[in-house]
């Protein structure tokens, strides 16, 4: 007779060790939530019946994600654009800015508008108005947990969508 198969909870109690590893090992708690987040939400979104060890699991796919995004930093350089110095601030007499603004803001709303309505708002709210997380879990009454879930999702979905206006 085989064993159970094992419950999608039993991440719960790798949560706390999983975060603390990680962010002792890259000094980054923010970068090690987000990447034990992203591990957790595949082991939900998929059969973990055929997992021999959940535990190993978890740990190799934030260590792969944290990869990632490192892989990711050091591809895109990502400057504020008040960091610039005057020489370096895109031309806005370049013929083709305008049309390219455009188009970046038109991709932005349908991006926006693809969102379900919370996702949306919390993206909003949090980004553009400036709430915390925790000001917003309060105001839509739901949790802190369910607040970074949205901004995950918003901000995946926003890269990929706007992703072909990345320089090349």
């Amino acid at each position: 007779m085989s064993p159970p198969p094992p419950s999608k909870k039993r991440w719960l109690a790798h949560y706390g060790e999983l975060i603390g590893a990680w962010a002792r090992r890259t000094g980054n708690r923010h970068d090690a939530e987000d990447a034990a987040h992203d591990a957790i939400v595949r082991v939900l979104e998929t059969d973990t019946a055929t997992l021999a060890n959940p535990r190993a699991y978890l740990h190799r796919s934030v260590q792969n994600r944290l990869i990632d995004v490192h892989r990711q930093s050091r591809l895109l350089d990502v400057v504020p654009l008040h960091e610039l110095d005057e020489g370096e601030h895109p031309l806005a007499n370049d013929p083709d800015a305008a049309a390219r603004t455009a188009q970046l803001l038109a991709s932005l709303k349908e991006g926006l508008a693809e969102l379900p309505l919370k996702c949306r708002q919390v993206f909003l709210w949090h980004r553009l108005e400036g709430y915390t997380q925790e000001e917003i879990a309060r105001k839509l009454d739901i949790s802190v947990n369910m607040v970074e879930k949205y901004m995950i999702r918003a901000m995946r979905h926003l890269r990929e969508r706007l992703h072909k206006h990345a320089p090349h």
